[in-house]
């Protein structure tokens, strides 16, 4: 009995000692987007990466296959956003074409040519000025996965 009450004691002392590193641990706030339950996100997902230029994943909310955080400051890919329409910001990284958007706090890249489309927010900091895309090469077979419509990148 003695035994028993002592495991007890030492296996509630490991769950306080373990209760503050879970309080540690933070999410990343993400929206999944409207088409990220779709045939093509759910496939998809079997290709995200395991890291991107050494940025781990962290966790995401609400938990998605369709959605993908690493590192902190996060770089952010969702599947299942709208394609976007042509742009002469539009450029072609390992197959994969890509709509670039510079914002005020990092640059948004947009698979150009496949339905659903798959984004990637690049925050300041995880690359050097006029060179946001350096991140995409590891993105690409995951964007090659999702259904290419025929419009290229021109």
């Amino acid at each position: 009995m003695r035994r028993a009450g002592r495991l007890g004691l030492i296996g509630a002392a490991a769950m306080l000692a373990a209760a503050p590193l879970a309080g540690c641990s933070r999410s990343v706030s993400v929206a999944v987007p409207a088409q990220g339950t779709s045939p093509a996100c759910t496939a998809l997902a079997r290709a995200w990466p395991a890291s991107v230029s050494g940025l781990e994943p962290v966790d995401t909310d609400p938990v998605s296959p369709a959605v993908r955080a690493y590192g902190d400051p996060a770089v952010i890919a969702r599947c299942g956003v709208p394609e976007p329409g042509p742009s002469t910001d539009c450029l072609s990284v390992s197959g994969v074409d890509w709509v670039v958007s510079t914002l005020s706090d990092g640059a948004r890249f947009v698979t150009f040519g496949r339905s659903p489309a798959l984004e990637v927010l690049v925050p300041q900091g995880h690359t050097t000025p006029g060179n946001e895309g350096s991140l995409l090469p590891v993105f690409g077979p995951a964007a090659q996965t999702l259904p290419a419509d025929g419009r290229r990148c021109s």
